[in-house]
């Protein structure tokens, strides 16, 4: 197993951007490449980095309060009554753990939110909030391996449903062009 493997199967799996880099799969990648500190995960929090520095050989230092504090894991709760349905937060949704169709209220699949907070700057009308799951727990004492696992297969299948998409809209587009140029 690569290092890059063994760092990233190390890191809570909360896509949440905090670190810096737009996945955990790519801070990993910037630590293996000494580009990244090991402190930068605030939902590993202290135990991530405790993590981090045995597969690296790093010394183990505070979590960096530029990338946030460690807290209780938290889930999304979508208010449905405000919910305009702008589809907003399920673009913004690293995990597909939000549901709903354009001008229908939306919701939360609870096992699948991560609580990456990347959908609240997109609401347009503030009907998302973050409740605690546990006020008690934080960092990986708040997060199981089995959460971390499903969280980076629904990450990784909605990337690649992603990339499909475009792949085929980009087909769909050059095959308009031919026929537009040809017709």
């Amino acid at each position: 197993m690569s290092l890059v493997d063994r760092i990233v199967d190390a890191l809570p799996q909360t896509q949440c951007t905090r670190c810096g880099y737009p996945d955990c799969l790519n801070y990993a990648q910037a630590i293996a490449n000494e580009e990244a500190s090991i402190n930068q995960c605030p939902p590993g929090g202290a135990e991530g980095i405790v993590r981090l520095a045995a597969i690296t050989g790093k010394a183990v230092i505070p979590l960096n309060p530029d990338n946030g504090m460690e807290a209780p894991r938290t889930l999304a709760v979508i208010d449905e009554d405000w919910c305009i349905g702008c589809t907003l937060c399920l673009d913004a949704c690293p995990t597909d753990a939000i549901v709903g169709s354009n001008k229908r209220m939306h919701t939360v699949i609870e096992p699948y939110c991560t609580g990456c907070e990347l959908c609240i700057p997109v609401c347009p009308v503030d009907c998302i909030a973050l409740q605690p799951v546990d006020a008690n727990l934080t960092g990986w004492h708040a997060w199981s391996q089995d959460l971390a696992n499903l969280a980076r297969n629904r990450y990784e299948a909605k990337t690649a449903r992603l990339g499909r998409l475009q792949k085929e809209e980009g087909a769909r587009l050059e095959a308009l062009t031919n026929t537009r140029k040809s017709g």
